[in-house]
């Protein structure tokens, strides 16, 4: 085994939080800003990239690894806790908006894992995060990803989120299953990603679901998000006051605050 073996406990329902269990010189590997609690005895360091070492090694591999992330529109830099101590110690990563945290581990799933931009949230020291580009136009320009998606390899654990209630499904060969573009979380490799066009100049003009739908074809696992973080954004920036939103919710308390300050 190249990566760190951990152990982990998720806690919460729709905002969870994952708690890892290191061992003595174990590390976990986390992204910016999703660090929530730890132990005595854990050392915190900020490096390049995702500290997996696979580019390379050297200035230049880091660097390497570090530009990956700045394509795929992440942080430069990743966070790495390591176990100093002499017995078991505990760190805590929250998920950044409601939704489920998504444990995989890669030496069931094939070593890869091709997920949504923004859907990493942390792994064993070793997993290398990388990028993945889409070779058809059509999935680059209409698959709601864009021509690059987040690559997961390695043989440990990783944890995944994504908004609302996750399904996995497991598709058979020449079994396909046709998503929304945004609800589409990860898939294993060997799963065939395109995009198709809705048929219907009426369904595709006031649908309301778009113009294009992902089709999924076997054989392979895919995880679907029921709440894509772009579908709840559009909606609160929809209701915002300044939007042309209800303007009129909590006029009531607005109005008593507004008379106690003068106004």
């Amino acid at each position: 085994m190249n990566n760190h073996q951990i152990d982990f406990k998720i806690y919460g329902d729709d905002m969870q939080f994952v708690e890892v269990e290191l061992d003595p010189q174990e590390t976990v590997v986390a992204e910016a800003g999703s660090f929530m609690m730890m132990e005595d005895d854990i050392h915190m360091e900020t490096i390049f990239g995702d500290g997996s070492g696979g580019a390379g090694s050297g200035l230049m591999g880091k660097l390497f690894s570090a530009g990956k992330r700045i394509i795929t529109g992440e942080s430069l830099f990743m966070t790495t806790f390591t176990n100093t101590g002499v017995g078991k110690k505990h760190v805590s990563f929250a998920s950044p908006y409601p939704g489920k945290i998504i444990p995989m581990d890669l030496s069931e799933l094939g070593g890869k894992i091709i997920c949504q931009k923004d859907a990493f949230l942390a792994a064993a020291k070793g997993v290398q995060v990388g990028i993945e580009f889409q070779r058809k136009i059509g999935v680059g320009f209409f698959g709601g990803e864009g021509f690059i998606m987040q690559k997961l390899e390695g043989d440990g654990m990783c944890f995944v989120h994504a908004g609302g209630t996750i399904v996995r499904k497991e598709l058979l060969p020449g079994q396909s299953l046709k998503v929304d573009t945004g609800c589409l979380v990860a898939m294993t490799s060997n799963v065939q990603y395109d995009i198709q066009f809705v048929k219907g100049v009426k369904t595709a003009l006031f649908g309301g679901e778009g113009l294009f739908f992902a089709t999924l074809r076997g054989p392979g696992s895919v995880w679907i998000q029921s709440l894509p973080f772009s579908r709840l954004a559009s909606r609160v920036f929809a209701a915002a006051p300044s939007r042309g939103g209800a303007k009129d919710e909590g006029s009531l308390a607005r109005g008593i605050f507004d008379m106690f300050n003068g106004d």
